[in-house]
């Protein structure tokens, strides 16, 4: 019994998704993004959430959606639209941005307020159909739920590696090269100084006072 309490509370704690709400101006666009590696799930669901105002004057305002990559591919595209949903599998590691803004500009327009329920990795997986598949329910899928948590918290851990790894090399490379700036610029300081001090040298024995 103390076992099923552990395993529901890790799963509680690790398998949460992100569901925010945010407001969306009349003009200008509103972005959210997350660091995300490679191969991991992504699913999100979004929808407008209409205000007094707009039920009063029976308008529903429309948005328009783009999800893109690290590299700017397009992932997803809908205009017009009230709510809807997106899905996709990551194939490049870095930020992913979803954007959302107003199809109209009236005047007098106010800004609205957007759902977005983002998932990512584990929380993203269908449990339903994997128990269904695999014939399994009780503390035997909240097992397997805790191998997916465990698996995926070992990729994030090795991703993250793999990250510092790239920005110590890249900071080394960087130290290298201010180094040999540094020994440059102090080498061509001194031959600067040895040509002002053999240049006075010359005009003053011109000059004959030395």
């Amino acid at each position: 019994m103390e076992l099923c309490k552990l395993v529901v509370l890790l799963l509680t704690v690790t398998a949460t998704a992100e569901a925010i709400w945010m407001e969306v101006p009349t003009s200008g666009t509103k972005c959210v993004s997350e660091d995300i590696h490679n191969n991991v799930v992504v699913l999100a669901d979004y929808n407008v959430i209409g205000d007094e105002e707009h039920a009063q004057a029976n308008v529903v305002p429309t948005i328009s959606v783009k999800v893109t990559s690290p590299f700017g591919n397009n992932l997803y595209h809908k205009e017009n639209t009230t709510h809807g949903q997106f899905a996709f599998t990551t194939t490049e590691a870095g930020n992913y941005l979803a954007c959302f803004w107003m199809d109209n500009h009236a005047p007098g327009a106010k800004a609205i307020t957007i759902g977005l329920d983002w998932k990512t990795g584990i929380s993203a997986k269908d449990w339903e159909s994997v128990a269904r598949k695999e014939k399994i329910e009780g503390v035997e899928l909240e097992l397997v739920k805790l191998e997916g948590i465990v698996q995926a918290i070992h990729e994030n851990l090795e991703y993250l590696k793999n990250r510092e790894a790239e920005m110590r090399e890249v900071s080394e490379k960087t130290n290298a090269r201010v180094a040999w700036f540094s020994i440059m610029s102090l080498g061509i300081c001194l031959v600067v100084a040895a040509l002002q001090i053999f240049y006075l040298k010359s005009y003053f024995r011109k000059k004959k006072l030395i």
